[in-house]
């Protein structure tokens, strides 16, 4: 695995000016989500068999248009989808008047039907969207199809050029709560056995994150044969640091 020192490489996005600073080595990786296959969830205590996943917290969304959007989809759910239908009806889907976090039920997002729910363990939503043939990422909010990816403003070049990093989110990026986790999947060897590098599993979301344009550039940039990586590196844990300013 490269160091943390090293592991990051730039390119200039399609506009010519924004620079992408990217974890060149979690792309290069093999990890993969393993929910539902031995996920140990965020809390303080590992629990396999809860099968909460990263949705104990329930979802920030981005802004109002995205609550809308969750809002309008949640008022289509079925009760046959939704476990959480009824108390959806009366109580909402919103931590809040904001808008800008799903409610938590029961030690997890209003959204996840639980173990031994007849319409299906899982995210509502993503069940909705299987339901209706279309890719579950129209339906999800949007931090939710984007883990463990995560993009983020990096302060102005000295030449004013916008500058974007884009890596996996660390445990520190949950908040306080991120150092008591009992486990993080991006620290997970068993969560870096897939079949392809991230770049080409998690193509589509790279593609929403960095739009079409600069995810082919990226895609250039790292090379088809550098891509493959070294079998050693791909199957192991990311330990990203901070993107280098």
């Amino acid at each position: 695995m490269t160091s943390p020192e090293t592991r990051f490489i730039e390119f200039v996005g399609a506009d010519g000016r924004t620079v992408w600073k990217v974890d060149q080595g979690f792309l290069h990786s093999r990890w993969r989500c393993i929910w539902g296959e031995g996920c140990q969830g965020i809390e303080d205590v590992a629990a396999p068999d809860a099968h909460l996943g990263c949705c104990s917290v329930g979802a920030r969304l981005g802004d109002e248009e995205e609550a809308m959007t969750i809002a309008a989809l949640a008022a289509c759910l079925l009760p046959e989808q939704f476990q959480y239908f009824e108390s959806a009806a009366f109580d909402g889907v919103f931590a809040d008047g904001s808008g800008r976090n799903t409610r938590v039920v029961d030690g997890a997002c209003i959204f996840l039907n639980r173990p031994g729910f007849a319409g299906g363990m899982g995210c509502a939503l993503h069940l909705a969207a299987e339901d209706d043939g279309v890719d579950p990422l129209d339906y999800k909010p949007g931090v939710c199809g984007r883990l463990p990816l995560r993009a983020e403003t990096l302060p102005d070049g000295e030449d004013g050029s916008p500058r974007m990093a884009l890596r996996p989110w660390r445990r520190d990026d949950w908040g306080p709560g991120g150092s008591t986790m009992a486990w993080w999947c991006t620290e997970a060897a068993e969560c870096f056995d897939h079949s392809e590098p991230v770049v080409d599993s998690l193509a589509e979301p790279l593609r929403r994150l960095l739009g079409d344009a600069d995810y082919d550039r990226l895609r250039e940039h790292l090379g088809a044969e550098e891509r493959a990586g070294d079998p050693d590196r791909a199957a192991a844990p990311s330990t990203t640091s901070d993107p280098p300013s």
